[in-house]
């Protein structure tokens, strides 16, 4: 059993349904697609908690948005700009230095896939 204070619970406490509504033989389809294992007994249940979402998004699609510019950063400052200059590189020689064994400029490993 849910307890009040439940997230799943706050979504089936919506009273209002909206245009998109979920029945038992959505949830079915759905749990078909995805593979997943949703017994005949909790169909129903699910399908409120999944009605309950939606009817939270319709609400907040009630918000009046009218005045509000897009959004692309909360903190709205802007990234700092870089030259597109190569700083490192050409140190082949360097970093095979550091490996247990190189070939031709190249990491050599153990074959992974047969």
């Amino acid at each position: 059993m849910l307890s009040d204070k439940s997230p799943l619970n706050f979504f089936n406490n919506s009273k209002k349904h909206s245009d998109m509504s979920v029945d038992k033989s959505t949830v079915a389809k759905i749990a078909r697609l995805a593979r997943l294992n949703v017994p005949q007994d909790r169909l129903q249940p699910v399908a409120s908690e999944l009605n309950g979402i939606l009817d939270w998004i319709a609400e907040l699609n009630e918000v009046p948005t009218d005045n509000v510019e897009p959004l692309a950063s909360v903190t709205g400052h802007a990234l700092p700009m870089r030259n597109d200059m190569v700083t490192d590189g050409d140190c082949v020689d360097t970093v095979l230095a550091n490996v247990p064994e190189g070939a031709s400029g190249f990491f050599v490993v153990p074959k992974v896939v047969e």
